[in-house]
């Protein structure tokens, strides 16, 4: 994987969680237990891909831009995308997607949810 401050960079997400669900092989990440990212093989089993949750305008317009980026692997295809890790998008396209990707599910979560979210220490 070329994108070594990735893991860094999920779990930096206020409150954040991290787990690894065995039998789908996949590495999660969840607010308020929520998925907002997951990192697992393709199809093939031979590359990484990270999962991300967009807005279908935004996903639409970066698969356009982007062949590392495709419709969600196992997820569904008009909100999830998956990019492969071993491709060629920009570091701070990563992370936009990503912070995105995490205020999509955390703005998703009950008020009273997101604010016993907001209330934990990080």
């Amino acid at each position: 994987m070329k994108y070594e401050w990735l893991d860094d960079f999920l779990v930096s997400m206020p409150n954040s969680t991290k787990d690894f669900k065995v039998e789908w092989e996949w590495t999660r990440y969840q607010i308020g237990e929520k998925l907002f990212a997951a990192i697992c093989k393709d199809a093939t089993g031979l590359r990484d891909i990270l999962t991300l949750k967009l807005d279908p305008m935004d996903g639409d317009f970066l698969r356009s831009q982007y062949e590392d980026i495709i419709p969600g692997h196992y997820m569904n295809k008009v909100h999830w995308n998956s990019i492969y890790l071993d491709g060629c998008v920009p570091e701070e396209m990563m992370k936009e997607m990503i912070e995105k990707s995490y205020h999509i599910v955390f703005d998703s979560l009950s008020k009273k949810k997101q604010k016993e979210i907001s209330e934990k220490k990080e």
